[in-house]
């Protein structure tokens, strides 16, 4: 019941919240100021005069319980949201001593005396759990007031969130009533970041943690960074890269871990790190890294003492292991197991996690030998369900290959009930064009959460199987951070809503897409639907072009050496046979895909039954997964009625077709929206459209060579010679760990 409960009141928020937007007046935003974009979608611009005063009368004071440092955020996020949207100094903002008319009322478990209906409010509270919250309006004695209840003051810091950013889309106070808990209680980021301030595919400038000069100078940047998180209910962030070093387990570096955690943890925020396996044999404090050599096992348990003395609520352990040359305990004759479960026995004492990732991919047996990369994960950790310690979970990427602009939801989802599974999501766009090309991901986030498994022969979506449905086993987000340095954080204003849609997705798994991205978008330019309506569309449509301009109907893996940058289908020297474009489309004169059923590699067979007879058909296949899952030849029939060559090629133009589209959409709204943000968004699109044409010209140059085909009646010839795009080099393309 409760969780009808809580989409229930979702749905209604946001009907209430298009219904303010299509009412609003926008005449202030003819001479909108220059933005740069660092306020994300915290911005607080003032209300039009109308919603202002109505605002006004319900925002008279603050009553707030005490003066935790949570609480006090709580606080002072308020009174700067209220500031900014009635266009007033924070100081008319007051403390207030006893509710009166128009205070917002911070509440405990221990309600304030004279509270209308305390005892409904009690009944809610006991289902909201440590991070929920109740925002309503009430009356405490003659006052009406709105009132924000939690059980705990992390839970009143995520309701006075919720609260501004209805008010941001300019809802009626008294009509704002929201009853939420987080579906999963591990909602963390990812950052790629490298001790000297690289980012492993990161494309919006250095990190943001300066390790140089931590512990002793703190950037208030960081407080904003927990702002951010914590107004979409993101509660833990992993410091460093996944490719990890040993000396981020030095005492130098706990001791910057641990002023960083000081700044976080009033904003709900606990901090991990990624550990290396092999870290105690390269300090040569071991002879191994052995798992089961109880030195080892001492090792750790030691550097889990040392570290919990100066974080007492540090999270745990990332851990990349025996994966691109990553060392691991399969160096040992050991398994995933075994390692993860000598790690959590460290931090077990201290409530401490591991995070255990399953991309993983052996070498081949032989020099030549190729085999299925997408089946690689679950062979290695299907067999081990259920071995592994309870504070041990496995992090599994959407999909089984690498981040790719579409795969079908990995085969682990549904196959691993005994054991906790965190998704694995990549908010940077390491395939999707990086920060230059305007791809809303939100959209593919939403299609891997709805992904119905059919584990155990019953619908059982991604989602539920993250939320424990199957055997109880409830696991985690996580999300690769695309935060760096850049002034606006993510490289580009529309990546900030990939931010912002992961946080809202792993508050509640069953949000809409297009919902969230009406949120983002009334808050980062202006509730006004001139505005939101196109620069929805944009979005919502913009993952699909890319698929289309760069790997439509279930191909992958086509870019660029390394860098992952540009088309490159035609690859196929690299030292390993699935570093290869080639590997994964088989591209000849014979057809086109990879071949995962019976008469293949039958990496199909992972998923359960019922799914793996609707991919294992063609005809049952879904047209955008065709070719993940099958070799077809050049004439194979589409349900278009289009032959697959000329159904490839229609794809590709269609990505491009869109990409004018959202280009003549963006500047429609020149009117609306601030030069700075507007020019820099119309650099982005017009870079696309040139890479758009690029992606569509190389790949139908090389597939048209490789099928010996004419192109489709009426389809222009690409702009160069195959040749021309294979001799293309990019030696310094950005975030290439």
């Amino acid at each position: 019941m409760q969780h009808f409960l809580r989409h229930a009141r979702a749905r209604l928020t946001a009907a209430l919240a298009l219904t303010a937007l299509l009412g609003l007046s926008c005449a202030h935003l003819a001479h909108a100021a220059d933005e740069d974009g660092y306020d994300l979608w915290l911005r607080y611009r003032p209300l039009p005069a109308a919603g202002r005063a109505a605002l006004a009368a319900s925002a008279t004071g603050i009553d707030a319980p005490d003066d935790t440092p949570t609480v006090h955020a709580a606080a002072n996020e308020l009174r700067r949201g209220l500031a900014g949207l009635l266009a007033r100094a924070q100081d008319a903002i007051p403390a207030a001593t006893q509710p009166r008319a128009g205070t917002i009322v911070l509440a405990r478990a221990r309600l304030p005396a004279g509270l209308a209906d305390a005892s409904a409010v009690r009944r809610e509270l006991a289902t909201l759990g440590a991070d929920g919250y109740i925002v309503r309006p009430a009356r405490i004695g003659d006052a009406p007031v709105t009132l924000i209840a939690a059980n705990t003051d992390i839970g009143l810091l995520y309701g006075s969130f919720a609260l501004l950013r209805q008010l941001q889309l300019g809802v009626a106070p008294e009509h704002i009533t929201l009853l939420e808990k987080p579906a999963l209680p591990l909602r963390v980021l990812d950052h790629w970041d490298n001790l000297d301030r690289t980012v492993e595919r990161g494309y919006a400038g250095e990190s943001i943690w300066n390790w140089w000069e931590l512990p002793n100078i703190i950037d208030p940047r960081y407080t904003d960074y927990a702002r951010a998180n914590a107004s979409l209910g993101i509660n833990g962030t992993v410091l460093n890269n996944v490719n990890a070093k040993a000396e981020v387990l030095s005492p130098a570096f706990i001791a910057k871990t641990a002023a960083i955690a000081a700044v976080l943890r009033p904003y709900g925020i606990r901090v991990y790190l990624s550990v290396r396996w092999s870290t105690p044999l390269e300090l040569k404090e071991t002879k191994t890294a052995d798992p089961l050599d109880p030195a080892v096992a001492a090792w750790w348990a030691r550097k889990a003492d040392e570290i919990y003395r100066s974080i007492p609520d540090f999270g745990g352990f990332l851990v990349k292991a025996n994966s691109e040359g990553q060392p691991g305990p399969q160096d040992y004759g050991r398994n995933h197991a075994d390692g993860a479960n000598m790690l959590a026995r460290a931090l077990a004492p201290h409530k401490g996690i591991v995070m255990w990732r399953a991309f993983v991919y052996s070498p081949p047996a032989q020099p030549n030998q190729v085999s299925d990369r997408a089946a690689q994960a679950y062979d290695q950790f299907k067999p081990l369900d259920g071995k592994f310690d309870k504070n041990v979970l496995v992090q599994v990427k959407n999909g089984a290959i690498d981040f790719q602009p579409r795969e079908p939801a990995h085969p682990l989802f549904g196959a691993m009930p005994a054991t906790p599974l965190m998704m694995e999501f990549q908010v940077t766009k390491e395939y999707l064009g990086f920060a230059t090309h305007l791809v809303y991901l939100g959209a593919l986030f939403q299609e891997t959460l709805r992904f119905d498994t059919r584990a155990g022969n019953k619908p059982m979506t991604v989602a539920r199987v993250l939320e424990g449905a199957q055997a109880g086993r409830v696991g985690g987000i996580a999300g690769v951070a695309n935060i760096g340095s850049s002034r606006n954080w993510t490289g580009s204003t529309f990546d900030q809503a990939n931010w912002y849609a992961y946080g809202r997705l792993a508050w509640n798994p069953d949000l809409d897409s297009r919902a969230i991205a009406r949120e983002w978008a009334g808050q980062t330019f202006a509730p006004d639907a001139r505005v939101v309506d196109p620069v929805v569309d944009m979005m919502m449509r913009s993952r699909e072009a890319a698929v289309d301009y760069m790997t439509p109907l279930g191909l992958h893996h086509m870019m660029g050496t390394g860098h992952h940058y540009g088309p490159a289908p035609w690859v196929d020297d690299l030292a390993r046979a699935d570093w290869n474009p080639v590997y994964y489309h088989r591209a000849g004169k014979d057809g086109i895909g990879f071949d995962r059923t019976a008469t293949g590699s039958n990496a199909v067979a992972q998923y359960a039954p019922e799914v793996a007879r609707r991919f294992a058909d063609p005809a049952t296949t879904p047209p955008e997964l065709l070719l993940w899952f099958h070799h077809l030849p050049w004439d194979y029939r589409m349900p278009s009625g289009r032959t697959l060559w000329d159904e490839l090629v229609a794809h590709y133009d269609h990505g491009v077709a869109e990409v004018d589209a959202m280009q003549a959409e963006w500047q429609r709204l020149r009117p609306f929206v601030d030069a700075r943000r507007f020019d820099d968004v119309a650099q982005r699109l017009a870079q696309q459209r040139r890479e758009a044409q690029w992606w569509r010209d190389a790949c139908i140059a090389y597939f048209q060579h490789q099928s010996g085909l004419p192109l489709p009646a009426g389809v222009r010839a690409p702009a160069q010679s195959l040749d021309y795009y294979r001799k293309l080099e990019f030696p310094f393309a950005p975030g290439h760990g």
